[in-house]
């Protein structure tokens, strides 16, 4: 799969019409499974079914933050190849897709984000950000490429293919013991509510939230999100650091998929448990004085995307003659047109207008650079030397 990137500062949508067409046929299961849940009222439903749809949601949440996002996405952790295939079969039954799917483009996510090389930037509209990325044609196929290391292992390649195998036996398993109570209520509408929970990341974490560091992209940090993600929700702390296995930085910042890991450390099943370098937390943020570009970024687009198509219009409207012009005196029309032609702009106008957008963004990114190193200790000089990059 390629991607295309484009200076930051420039304006215009991230996808063609044609890469960014929805697949109606192959989004047929996804609509159809919203609408199994309204089954349920059609069969008996008692409280193991509720109870069921609970346990699902909050396991097979903790294989897509634990396993998809924090582990084959991001390798926050270690752990051996037997519980590093059961939290990828684990995802599978979240019907997300295959693990190697998953984090081949989350990872491009991280390499674009909120650039036009973003698979899911809200800067294309809250329905892309949220779902309509997932329906499109261009992100069907699993980049292998860009998961070369998870990708080396048979059995997760073999999972991918087989990627449905998870949620059938899940479903079975559900009407089986269940019946069709646990089906419709206990799979099929915990899996939409994972669903649309695991897309709020995508979507409103980069709209809805405070920012506590200046990064490069719009992320925010929500304890709603956080409390239905298993918290996902402190976005803007992951894209600091996002090789961090905590998301929750502070002792309040609730973070049920850490603590599970901290858990499993404990029973030796994970190992090697990346935290976040003490040093860099009080670094970077926007209360310190750290110039947030990601904020800027975003403010600045959407003005230079208006002025553009301001320009754009101006250039293939006349302007309209003045009332004085319309009266008995009014020059010929040759002179209007000439006038006319005056006010058009030029492409030497618009490429020198792009090369200020880019100027005013380069600008913007050196001046982050030299703030976002201000500590919050009040005796700490404003500036400390990096020894490191913030974020990896």
């Amino acid at each position: 799969m390629t991607t295309a990137t484009r200076s930051p500062g420039t304006p215009g949508p991230a996808h063609s019409a044609d890469e960014a067409r929805t697949d109606w046929v192959s989004a047929i299961p996804f609509f159809l499974v919203h609408l199994a849940p309204l089954a349920a009222f059609f069969v008996d439903v008692t409280w193991q079914d509720w109870v069921l749809c609970a346990v699902l949601y909050v396991g097979r949440m903790f294989c897509i933050t634990a396993g998809y996002h924090r582990y084959f996405a991001h390798r926050t952790y270690k752990m051996g190849r037997v519980p590093q295939f059961l939290m990828a079969f684990g995802g599978t039954t979240a019907l997300q897709k295959g693990p190697l799917w998953w984090a081949s483009h989350h990872r491009i996510h991280h390499r674009y984000t909120d650039l036009d090389g973003d698979v899911h930037s809200p800067r294309d509209g809250f329905w892309w950000s949220h779902v309509g990325w997932i329906l499109s044609t261009k992100y069907k196929d699993t980049d292998l490429d860009g998961i070369k290391d998870f990708a080396a292992y048979p059995e997760l390649r073999w999972l991918e293919r087989r990627s449905w195998i998870g949620p059938w036996a899940l479903a079975l398993f559900c009407l089986a013991f269940f019946g069709w109570g646990g089906l419709l209520i206990g799979f099929f509408l915990s899996t939409v509510l994972l669903w649309h929970g695991t897309f709020l990341v995508n979507s409103m974490a980069h709209i809805l939230g405070r920012r506590r560091y200046a990064t490069a992209d719009t992320s925010r940090n929500s304890f709603l999100i956080a409390l239905i993600t298993g918290g996902e929700g402190w976005h803007n702390n992951h894209h600091y650091l996002p090789s961090s296995i905590r998301q929750g930085f502070r002792w309040w910042e609730y973070d049920p998929t850490w603590y599970a890991l901290k858990g499993l450390a404990a029973l030796h099943i994970v190992r090697d448990l990346r935290n976040p370098p003490a040093r860099l937390l009080d670094q970077a943020k926007v209360k310190d004085g750290a110039f947030d570009i990601g904020m800027f970024r975003s403010y600045w687009e959407r003005a230079a995307k208006v002025t553009g198509e301001r320009i754009a219009d101006l250039s293939a409207r006349p302007v309209p003659p003045s009332p004085e012009a319309s009266g008995p005196t009014a020059p010929p029309l040759a002179e209007v047109a000439d006038a006319t032609a005056s006010t058009t702009v030029s492409d030497d106008q618009l490429s020198t207008l792009a090369g200020l957008i880019s100027k005013a963004l380069e600008s913007a990114d050196a001046l982050a650079a030299s703030t976002r190193r201000r500590k919050a200790n009040k005796g700490a000089p404003a500036d400390v030397e990096a020894t490191e990059p913030a974020a990896e």
